[in-house]
């Protein structure tokens, strides 16, 4: 039996730090024109702003001053203004929020300052200086409708008004609590959490020759992770949830530390 489909990571699957693989449908090219033109729109008005606000502040001064201020405005208006929106928005601009569309990265993680800048770059010669041609023909031929900017950036855009369903995570096995409590747990890579979660997830639909097999090949890749080893006669289904329940209570441990300190820090 060759390896199961939930072990494997589709291309299109976005993936939360929590390895939960999340189908969110990629924005349609139509979806990115719409967005595209509505953002061009918009950094024209903020471009007309800024630069009669330049040319008005150095009107009174020389050529090269002026020239300076040009150059100045464009850069804010073609770099740092997309730069700011995106990452203030979260991965959201003008367009993207009026057509329900998001900028993120293509582990599905929300989209850094970096990756917003590497984007606005992109998009100079791509969008305005070739006027949309080569993002155009980017979006049709990539199954994601990435155009170069998001290539650049490792970045993808998805519709954002999509309703999801999780299933429930996986439970502690009462059993080994004690063991995961003090058990040393490192991170494992993103397909593996994934293919960990869906086993557990389909566990009941499995027959038991593959329940077994498929378990204890999860649990083969997932023991170099974590130290030490569970109890002797661990069936490794009640393994995979403790580890896996056992790193979802520290992160949420730890998350509310973090949000302890910074609300005991700006109550002062």
């Amino acid at each position: 039996m060759s390896t199961p489909d939930f072990a494997m990571l589709s291309p299109d699957d976005l993936v939360t730090g929590e390895a939960v693989a999340l189908d969110l449908p990629p924005a349609s090219v139509a979806a990115r024109i719409g967005s595209g033109l509505l953002d061009v729109v918009a950094m024209g008005c903020v471009g007309f702003a800024v630069l009669f606000l330049a040319l008005v502040v150095s009107i009174r001064a020389d050529d090269a001053l002026q020239h300076v201020a040009v150059v100045c405005s464009l850069i804010a208006v073609f770099l740092v203004y997309p730069t700011t929106v995106e990452t203030l928005t979260r991965g959201k601009s003008l367009g993207k929020l009026v057509l329900g569309l998001r900028v993120v990265r293509d582990d599905g993680g929300t989209v850094t300052a970096q990756q917003a800048f590497v984007r606005a770059l992109i998009g100079i010669p791509e969008i305005y200086a070739l006027s949309g041609g080569p993002a155009f023909f980017s979006c049709l031929v990539s199954s994601r409708g990435k155009r170069l900017g998001d290539y650049a950036a490792g970045t993808y855009v998805v519709r954002d008004r999509v309703r999801l369903s999780l299933q429930p995570p996986p439970l502690m096995p009462p059993a080994l609590a004690h063991w995961a409590a003090s058990a040393d747990l490192r991170t494992p890579p993103v397909g593996l959490g994934l293919a960990i979660r869906q086993y557990l997830t389909r566990l009941p639909t499995l027959d038991p020759s593959s329940r077994q097999r498929i378990g204890e090949m999860l649990a083969d890749r997932l023991a170099t992770y974590v130290a030490p080893p569970p109890p002797p006669g661990t069936p490794p289904w009640d393994f995979l949830a403790a580890a896996g329940a056992a790193r979802r209570d520290r992160d949420l441990a730890r998350l509310h530390r973090d949000e302890s300190l910074r609300a005991r820090l700006t109550s002062r």
